[in-house]
């Protein structure tokens, strides 16, 4: 959160609308497919450069174009200008960390959410802002990198699996969006196996390692209620949303993406009691054991007390102590030292002590 405040704070003093990305650094090149289809025919390219993007049409088919890179500022200005988009908007379009939103700006509707993938290698979850601008007959997406969730969804559309292919560009939008929300339960899923594995190494072997995982494990949960939860308003907006773009067919299909939203919160909800449970029996496990600890020391502690008396009085070697020149003195005080401590013991035993 830092470092996103740190990277706002270089657009300080610039205008509306001045396009600085603002995000992970990327090196790569900034990748543009463009996908054509309707009923009868399915047609994908590649576009190398700005000239080459379409122009707005009447025609039938429906347009996806993808937009992989956003931290070539110029590349998103030029398809800003081709597209009549605002430059609000682009500027929301560079500036990842954007909270999940819908806006609605006449002939188009501008959607923000966020793109949850587990990493399995580095046992995180990643991060992605992606950017959906909605028209009559084109869907273009703003993504920060090569790679997504919607490789399922150009299956479909090639294959021509599905209602698809005979819809408008507001159910490709509402395809997205679903694909977007489903991932999130292969995220739920991760984090519940964390879960059961984090639940038995709390109740068998707490370690201070464990404290961390419990610390990593709430930071995910926290992000990921963060990116679902303005979800749920936007979907819920698209449901109600009285705009020529959203048909009324598709948005029953909103409905059922509503209905995924609240159960991944419900889910998420969930997860986080677990967690609190769980650091709450990491901390009296860690509060018992200490306890353990201080009641072996003490009971040592109390049963030396008056041995320590026994032999602090034999110490002092009076003259006149008649212990003293007795031959058998020095065994008869060490028997009654181990009688004592005996007796503590057996006392100790009986008050269930040990």
């Amino acid at each position: 959160m830092l470092r996103l405040i740190k990277k706002l704070s270089r657009k300080k003093g610039l205008p509306p609308g001045t396009l600085v990305h603002v995000g992970e650094p990327k090196e790569q090149t900034v990748k543009i497919d463009l996908i054509e289809f309707d009923g009868e025919t399915y047609k994908t390219s590649t576009i190398t450069d700005s000239e080459s993007l379409p122009v707005k049409s009447k025609s039938n088919k429906v347009r996806w174009l993808n937009i992989d890179g956003v931290h070539q500022t110029d590349i998103i200005k030029k398809i800003g200008k081709h597209y009549n988009i605002h430059s609000l908007v682009l500027e929301d379009i560079v500036n990842t960390g954007q909270r999940p939103k819908v806006d609605d700006y006449g002939d188009y509707l501008y959607i923000v959410m966020k793109m949850l993938y587990p990493d399995v290698q580095n046992n995180s979850i990643q991060s992605e802002q992606v950017s959906l601008i909605i028209t009559d007959n084109t869907v273009i997406s703003f993504q920060e990198q090569e790679g997504d969730v919607f490789d399922a969804i150009r299956t479909r559309l090639q294959e021509g699996l599905g209602k698809i292919r005979n819809r408008k560009a507001d159910y490709l939008a509402y395809a997205l969006m679903d694909a977007v929300v489903d991932n999130y339960f292969a995220i739920l899923e991760a984090i519940g196996e964390d879960l059961e594995s984090l639940e038995d190494e709390v109740l068998d072997d707490p370690v201070p390692q464990t404290l961390q995982k419990i610390h990593t494990l709430k930071t995910d949960l926290i992000y990921l209620r963060k990116s679902v939860w303005p979800l749920r308003e936007v979907v819920s907006s698209l449901e109600r949303r009285e705009s020529p773009i959203i048909t009324e067919p598709t948005q029953l299909y909103f409905r059922d993406v509503y209905d995924h939203t609240i159960q991944v919160m419900d889910a998420l909800e969930s997860s986080r009691d677990i967690l609190s449970g769980m650091l709450d029996i990491y901390l009296s496990s860690t509060s018992n054991r200490m306890n353990e600890v201080m009641k072996v020391l003490t009971i040592i502690a109390t049963i030396f007390i008056p041995l320590t008396f026994i032999a602090g009085i034999y110490g002092m070697n009076f003259q006149y102590m008649p212990e003293l020149g007795w031959k058998w003195g020095y065994f008869g005080v060490l028997s009654i030292m181990v009688i004592v401590g005996i007796l503590m013991l057996i006392f100790f035993r009986k008050k269930k002590w040990l």
